[in-house]
């Protein structure tokens, strides 16, 4: 996504939902100057450790504390969903004239290889798989594209974005996965012990002697530029 967005030197740019800053550190390496911003304040000192010259801020990607036309690039790496709208508001008033958009959601889970890797969220109640499948939404054929232009954005496109998870064995992709919000849901229907067993059974028919556990998943990236004055 840095690289069809062009981030480069003398780039203002800002990740949404930046979690730990995985992204705001490859985007520094890159030469722009980063902030971030997550809901998670452990996440955030992750972030902050990882980008100590990186303005990464405790915050609400729906009510952005930085002031109009403040960035040249936003991104957001499965941040933005269905379900939080207003982010691309946001991101519009941020961004300078010119400045680009660019940010990624889950696609096609069902036919992804893969998929398996997703299903122990499966053990959430009705209500919050129904929210999670408001959340993915985005991924769907012509949604994202609808959001992004209602929002006022020009030059909208959709690329698909190589994606793929791998763990060294059923136990370590359990714990790992155990560490993500659909995963908390899960555990709040049927308990941590039951969905770490329910995540193990589902991942060790994957199990290739001598090799990781690989889960490949359709991901969805929307590049976009705010209209220049």
């Amino acid at each position: 996504m840095h690289h069809a967005l062009g981030v480069g030197a003398g780039d203002r740019l800002i990740d949404l939902a930046c979690g730990s800053g995985l992204a705001i550190e490859f985007a520094s390496l890159r030469g722009a100057s980063c902030a971030g911003i997550d809901a998670s304040a452990r996440l955030i000192a992750v972030a902050k450790h990882r980008n100590p010259g990186a303005d990464v801020r405790v915050g609400d990607m729906q009510a952005l504390p930085w002031e109009d036309a403040s960035f040249d690039v936003v991104t957001s790496f499965r941040g933005v969903w269905g379900t939080t709208p207003g982010a691309l508001d946001e991101i519009y008033r941020v961004l300078k004239p010119g400045g680009r958009v660019g940010f990624t959601v889950w696609g096609h889970i069902k036919k992804s290889p893969g998929a398996w890797a997703l299903a122990p969220f499966r053990m959430a109640t009705t209500a919050k798989l129904e929210n999670q499948a408001a959340m993915v939404s985005l991924g769907r054929p012509g949604v994202g594209e609808d959001l992004l232009a209602r929002s006022g954005f020009v030059g909208i496109e959709r690329i698909s974005v190589p994606f793929a998870w791998e763990y060294a064995d059923p136990e370590m992709f359990a714990r790992t996965l155990a560490s993500t919000g659909p995963a908390y849901e899960a555990m709040l229907n049927v308990g941590e012990a039951a969905f770490l067993e329910g995540a193990i059974k589902e991942a060790r028919p994957h199990v290739l002697d001598g090799l990781p556990l690989r889960a490949l998943i359709d991901v969805v990236g929307y590049l976009a530029r705010k209209e220049s004055s």
